[in-house]
C-alpha cells in the first residue's frame, strides 16, 4: 500500500467530485441487473437456478431453506449462538423504544388522528459470498417483528450449504422462511414473485452494487428502504486520538469489499503520519489482508489533513458517510455540528464494530451520500402511517369558509360543492 496524507485544502475539483459526488453505478451494471429481473419475472425459479449456477457458481437442490432452521441452533458454537442471542436481545430492546402509538386528537371541529400500520410481508436481504453475515438477518428481521410485520423472509445466497451461523440468526429472530437466492436475482424474486418466492410488500437490507442497483430498479413497483451498499467510515481525530485505535477502525470496515470506502480526517500532521504507520503495521497480520488494501486505494479512501477540527467537520458532513467516528478531545461537541450521518460513535472506546454487533442501534444504513435524505433502518422503516379525520356536523360549517374561497381559486369547483351540498342542508 502506499498511503499519503493529502491536505483537504489541496484536492482538486475531480478528487472532490469522487469523495463527494459518487456517481451511479456502471451502466453496465444497470442494464445487466435489468436484464437479469426481466428473466426472473418471465421465467420464475429456473431463472434462479440459472442464476445460482451462473453467478454464484452453486448448484442449489432447494431454494427454500427454511426447513434447516431446526438444525441450524445446534450447528453453530455455543458461544456464537450466545453472541447471536444477547445482540438479538439488544436488538430488539432498542427498536422496540421506536414503536409508536396509534393516537387522535379532539378538535373543535371533529376527531383527527394518525395510526401505524405494518406491512403484511417483507423480505430482508442478508449478504453472503465471501463472507456470512448473521448480524444482517438480526438487524432486519428483529426490527420487523418489532414492528409487527406478520410474515418476514430471507434471502440471502447460496452456499454448499448455507452458513449455519445464517441461518441460526434467523431461528433467533423467529423468521417465516429463508431462501437461498442472492444478487440481483434475490431482489427481483420478491419484487415480483416466482413458484416459490411469494411477492412481498417491501424490500429492505443492504448489498453489493448489483444487491443496490436491483433494488432501485423494483423500486418503481416495491418500496425498500435506500440504497446500502459497501460500507463506509469517516473518522475525525485529533491529537487526543490513539493512531492505532483509528487505525484499527479503518481496517475493520475495509476488510467488508474492495468497493468499500474508508477515510480519516485529522487536524495534526504527525497523528495523520502515526495512523498512516499503524495502518501499514496492523494491515499485513489480518486475514483479509487483500480486500483491506484494496479498499485503501478506493477512490473514496484515504487520510486527509485539515486545518482545523472546523474544516474536518466540514469535510464529513459533506461527504455524509455510512459510519461516522469522532475520535476527539470533545466528541460530543463536535457531532452536535454535524448534519448528515448514518450512524455517530462518540469516543476513543466506541468502535464502528461495537455498532454493527452489539449495542443495539441499526446497522443498515444508507451509503454514498444516502445520509443526506436518510436514516438507517428501524421500526418506522417497516410500517404505513395513516391518517384518520371524522368532523362533526358544526364542524364541517366552520370550515366552509376555509375549503372554499381555497378550492375556487384552484378552480376546483366540485370541492366546493362537496361541501356546500352538506352545509345548505345544515342552514
Amino acid at each position: 500500500m502506499d498511503l499519503e496524507l493529502r491536505p483537504v485544502a489541496d484536492l482538486g475539483p475531480d478528487e472532490r467530485i469522487a469523495l463527494f459526488e459518487p456517481g451511479e453505478a456502471d451502466p453496465d451494471v444497470h442494464e445487466r441487473v435489468r436484464a437479469i429481473i426481466e428473466r426472473v419475472r418471465a421465467e420464475g425459479d429456473a431463472a434462479l437456478y440459472h442464476y445460482a449456477a451462473e453467478l454464484d457458481d452453486v448448484t442449489i437442490g432447494s431454494i427454500d431453506v427454511t426447513d434447516q432452521l431446526p438444525d441450524a441452533l445446534g450447528m453453530i458454537d455455543p458461544e456464537l449462538r450466545g453472541a447471536l442471542e444477547t445482540a438479538a436481545a439488544r436488538i430488539e430492546a432498542f427498536h422496540r423504544s421506536q414503536l409508536r402509538a396509534d393516537y387522535t386528537i379532539d378538535d373543535a371541529v371533529g376527531t383527527l388522528g394518525r395510526r401505524f400500520r405494518p406491512f403484511g410481508r417483507v423480505a430482508v436481504y442478508a449478504p453472503g459470498g465471501a463472507a456470512a453475515y448473521p448480524s444482517s438477518v438480526l438487524m432486519g428481521a428483529v426490527p420487523a417483528r418489532v414492528a409487527g410485520v406478520e410474515e418476514v423472509i430471507i434471502l440471502t445466497p447460496p452456499g454448499d450449504p448455507v452458513p449455519p451461523a445464517t441461518l441460526a440468526a434467523a431461528a433467533i429472530a423467529d423468521v417465516d422462511a429463508v431462501y437461498a437466492v442472492g444478487g440481483a436475482q434475490a431482489v427481483a424474486a420478491a419484487a415480483y414473485g416466482t413458484e416459490t418466492i411469494g411477492r412481498v410488500e417491501k424490500i429492505v437490507g443492504p448489498g453489493n452494487r448489483w444487491v443496490t442497483a436491483a433494488k432501485m430498479a423494483v423500486s418503481e413497483h416495491v418500496p425498500i428502504d435506500f440504497p446500502a451498499g459497501p460500507s463506509e467510515v469517516v473518522i475525525i481525530a485529533d491529537e487526543t486520538a490513539d493512531p492505532r485505535h483509528v487505525a484499527a477502525d479503518l481496517l475493520a470496515q475495509a476488510e467488508h469489499d474492495p468497493a468499500a470506502s474508508v477515510v480519516c480526517v485529522v487536524d495534526d500532521a504527525d497523528l495523520g503520519a502515526e495512523v498512516i504507520a499503524a495502518v501499514e503495521t496492523q494491515h499485513v497480520d489480518r486475514d483479509r489482508t487483500a480486500i483491506i488494501a484494496e479498499a485503501l486505494q478506493h477512490a473514496r479512501s484515504g487520510v486527509f489533513l485539515a486545518r482545523s477540527i472546523s474544516e474536518a467537520i466540514a469535510f464529513a458532513d459533506t461527504y455524509a458517510p455510512e459510519h461516522l467516528s469522532i475520535q476527539t478531545a470533545d466528541p460530543q461537541g463536535v457531532a452536535d455540528r454535524i448534519q448528515h450521518a448514518g450512524s455517530i460513535f462518540l469516543g476513543g472506546m466506541t468502535p464502528v464494530a461495537a455498532g454493527d454487533y452489539a449495542t443495539g442501534p441499526n446497522h443498515v444504513l444508507p451509503t454514498m451520500g444516502g445520509a443526506r435524505v436518510h436514516g438507517g433502518l428501524s421500526v418506522d422503516s417497516f410500517v404505513r402511517t395513516q391518517t384518520i379525520q371524522e368532523l362533526t356536523p358544526s364542524g364541517l360549517v366552520d370550515l366552509e369558509e376555509v375549503i372554499v374561497p381555497i378550492a375556487r381559486s384552484e378552480g376546483l369547483e366540485a370541492h366546493a360543492h362537496s361541501v356546500q351540498v352538506r352545509t345548505q342542508r345544515q342552514n
